[in-house]
């Protein structure tokens, strides 16, 4: 483990950074103890409330995991697919928030990313995946689901399209793709768009999933690309009319 560290910079992030890297090249491995708070304070040589920031850091990326008792103290964790999953998706979130990325180039990596799983889901897909997908179809359909739950049904249908690729790499790669940017899409465009044009580029590509017909579900997925990025197009322009 890395113990040299520059005083001009913030000390506790820069001792995450040397626990990370050695968990990373396995100088530390799965249910390793970490040194003592007092152990790590005088090898960085600052202060234990530094050294217990620096732990927080870690485990608020569920790197280590911390345990009460005489056998307790910090231990390298086994991270699992499902919490780097939410980490992917709170930190795409506040990417595309917080830096302001352009609509267009969100959501044109969004859809390539997903097309780019698209042969492999036709390939491999369950019959519950299938199942999912249609299921949230016909609850986009029904006319007394109010917006929020749209949103959160356009989500599910994509999650299970993904999920269908049987990765879960990929799965976790376009966790930011799908769940971070889809509820921003829907924010921007919800007010314009045509549910029912939706459920049908929707339907179109479930069925070319289940007739694993990667060409045809990657072309609904390109047109409803091309719907998302229009509707956007078409309600900044309003807004820069309203406002100019």
């Amino acid at each position: 483990m890395k113990y040299d560290i520059d005083p001009d910079r913030d000390l506790s992030s820069q001792i995450a950074a040397a626990i990370r890297d050695a968990i990373i090249t396995g100088d530390l491995i799965v249910d390793d103890r970490l040194p003592s708070e007092s152990d790590l304070a005088e090898r960085f040589r600052v202060s234990r409330p530094t050294v217990r920031e620096a732990l927080k850091r870690l485990a608020a990326q569920s790197l280590i995991r911390t345990q009460r008792g005489a056998t307790g103290g910090a231990f390298v964790n086994r991270l699992s697919y499902e919490e780097a999953h939410r980490q992917q998706i709170t930190t795409s979130t506040l990417l595309l928030s917080m830096n302001a990325i352009r609509f267009d180039t969100a959501c044109e990596a969004r859809y390539a990313l997903e097309r780019a799983c698209t042969p492999l889901s036709a390939a491999r897909r369950s019959a519950e995946h299938l199942a999912a997908m249609r299921a949230e179809i016909f609850r986009q359909s029904q006319p007394d689901l109010n917006d929020t739950g749209f949103c959160a049904s356009d989500v599910a249908f994509h999650r299970a399209l993904v999920d269908g690729a049987g990765n879960p790499v990929l799965s976790y790669q376009l966790a930011g793709a799908v769940e971070a940017m889809q509820p921003l899409m829907n924010m921007i465009t919800f007010t314009a768009r045509s549910r029912e044009e939706i459920v049908s580029l929707h339907r179109r590509i479930a069925d070319a999933i289940e007739a694993r017909d990667s060409a045809a579900a990657e072309a609904a997925l390109t047109d409803l690309e091309a719907y998302t990025q229009g509707l956007a197009r078409n309600v900044m322009a309003e807004r820069a009319q309203k406002h100019g």
